[in-house]
């Protein structure tokens, strides 16, 4: 059944053609998908989490999440493709942290939503 077929009233339609309208661009909203499920996985939220106070290096973030330099590095590889994350080397050293306040604020928009 489409919206035209419905047989309720003229505000459901008037709700139906407005929330098309703010529908975002498809391929926006496969891009948030794809963050989402990135997001998805609890080892790297806990990375995410790791760098709430700061900038942390991948052996720092590493301890912090309980896994090997290696893995870490390998979720690391993947917040920083979704843009989740940025990096910066010094010497041997690479260290990271959220790419900008928005990484901070979703998680702690959906952390508080959880907590309510």
């Amino acid at each position: 059944m489409t919206a035209n077929e419905c047989n309720t009233s003229e505000t459901h339609a008037r709700a139906v053609a407005e929330a098309k309208e703010r529908m975002p661009d498809e391929n926006l909203v496969y891009d948030l998908s794809d963050m989402f499920k990135v997001l998805s996985d609890s080892t790297r939220l806990k990375i995410l989490w790791s760098m709430d106070g700061g900038e942390i290096c991948v052996c720092g973030i590493a301890e912090v999440v309980g896994m090997s330099v290696s893995a870490t590095s390998h979720q690391l590889r993947m917040l920083k493709q979704m843009k989740l994350v940025k990096s910066r080397r010094k010497g041997k050293n690479i260290y990271y942290s959220l790419d900008d306040s928005h990484v901070n604020t979703v998680l702690k928009v959906a952390m508080e939503h959880l907590t309510e």
